[in-house]
């Protein structure tokens, strides 16, 4: 904006008008470009594109000025129009070569979204073409259940590293299927942006994987293979010569004013709760202590909004003999490892009482869908349709499935049903009516 401003300043000076027009102007001009998306980075701006852009909004600014001012002539009108627009992107110019410069120098960490020839061949773009600002560091497979045995998902791996004659130098990358490869991928390697390459339109398994990559904060860029068919013109932006466009994608519902009255009331009550129940918390503890030794929480990785992993805690019921049993193994009932204490905690549910502090953090809500491992969240999102649209709604303590018995060894699809049925219909007053049946459960001791 820096830019503009001094374009708009200098073409003032120039046309010998008074601050009133370089204001009103500079105003207009600031305004309209803002609303035209150029203060938003696009992919490989260049300022010679952007030359029509910025004279028609200078002209506009100036022509705005004119009516403020009526004793600007024509010549002095486009004398000042002409100056601006050239200061403006000569500016701007400079703006992006440093841009550009930063990008060579640092490469921002990027992932390949696809199935189709063009991955290889934009892959070998951004690796041969550094002024792009982004260094490819795996290829996905479309599809949040997807997995590394999926016979599409090796067919991809050996077509990335399949070589032709004319085909771009190869560039190995991994191939990564699955919430929680991608996830991993994306926090080891502190990845901000991604690359869909494919037809205009995309199918239902991309769109899902481009909003889990949207859920952990990536930027995502779709990168059209030609010779499709396709509707309106395409993008003026290019990679390597594929038709290149920013994804505006939402990964989640944006927060109505009543969901921050939902986090309030989840503070609130969380902390309230944890020090009116701190005798009982501290009396389990010590149980757990005593009936089964060290190690009174139980860590486990979860799901929660968006996609994204978090540590759900819990009382410790039953040392599992290591970390894949903890992770795959789906019910524990029942197991003659479990001590009485254990027992009781979770038919009590009193067992679950530390996950207050997930709620008081905010990685959970007092009610929601309840968080599953990242081994069943793939597992489930490929056998039943809609089980990762749960994701739209933090992960609750107690939900609508929980109060109408879906807990434990019950219906997966039923489950799912009933979260989406709640993420639809939500209300604050639902979350106080499914409270108030959770407590009433727990004092007939409907624990699993």
């Amino acid at each position: 904006m820096a830019a503009d401003a001094a374009g708009a300043l200098a073409g003032a000076l120039c046309a010998g008008e008074g601050v009133t027009a370089a204001a009103v102007a500079l105003a207009v001009l600031l305004a309209a470009l803002y609303k035209g998306g150029l203060y938003r980075p696009g992919f490989a701006p260049s300022a010679l594109a952007e030359v029509p852009a910025i004279a028609a909004r200078a002209a506009l600014g100036w022509g705005v000025a004119a009516v403020v001012v009526t004793t600007m002539d024509v010549p002095t009108l486009l004398c000042a129009t002409a100056a601006t627009a050239a200061f403006g992107c000569l500016l701007r110019a400079l703006v992006h070569a440093v841009r550009r410069r930063a990008a060579r120098r640092a490469p921002a960490s990027t992932l390949i979204v696809g199935a189709g020839p063009g991955i290889r061949q934009v892959a070998a773009a951004l690796h041969g073409h550094p002024e792009y600002g982004m260094r490819p560091v795996g290829v996905v497979t479309p599809g949040p259940g997807a997995d590394a045995s999926d016979p599409a998902v090796r067919l991809l791996a050996a077509a990335l590293h399949a070589q032709a004659p004319d085909d771009p130098p190869d560039v190995p990358l991994p191939v990564l299927a699955g919430h929680a490869e991608i996830t991993r991928a994306v926090i080891q390697n502190s990845v901000r942006s991604a690359v869909v390459v494919g037809p205009p339109t995309l199918d239902a398994r991309t769109t899902a994987t481009v909003r889990l990559l949207a859920a952990q904060g990536c930027c995502i860029w779709h990168a059209e293979e030609g010779g499709r068919p396709r509707r309106g013109p395409a993008a003026a932006a290019h990679l390597w010569g594929f038709s290149c466009r920013r994804l505006e994608v939402e990964p989640y519902p944006v927060p109505r004013p009543g969901r921050w009255a939902k986090r309030a009331l989840d503070a609130g009550a969380a902390g309230f709760a944890l020090l009116l129940l701190s005798p009982v918390l501290g009396g389990c503890a010590l149980a757990v202590r005593i009936a089964d030794g060290p190690g009174v929480l139980f860590r486990q990785e979860r799901i929660g909004l968006g996609g994204r992993p978090f540590t759900l805690l819990k009382f410790r019921t039953l040392r599992p003999r290591d970390s894949d049993e903890s992770a795959t193994r789906w019910n524990v009932a029942g197991d003659h490892r479990m001590s009485a204490v254990g027992r009781l905690l979770r038919r009590t549910s009193l067992d679950e009482l530390p996950q207050l502090w997930n709620v008081l953090r905010g990685d959970m809500s007092l009610v929601g869908p309840r968080p599953e491992r990242p081994y069943f969240v793939e597992q489930f999102s490929t056998v039943y349709p809609g089980y990762e649209d749960r994701h739209r709604m933090p992960a609750g303590l107690t939900g609508l499935a929980q109060v109408h018995g879906l807990r434990g060894d019950t219906s997966i699809a039923d489950r799912a049903r009933f979260d989406n049925h709640y993420i639809d219909s939500w209300s604050l007053w639902q979350d106080v009516a499914i409270m108030l049946r959770t407590v009433r459960a727990l004092i007939r001791l409907g624990g699993s």
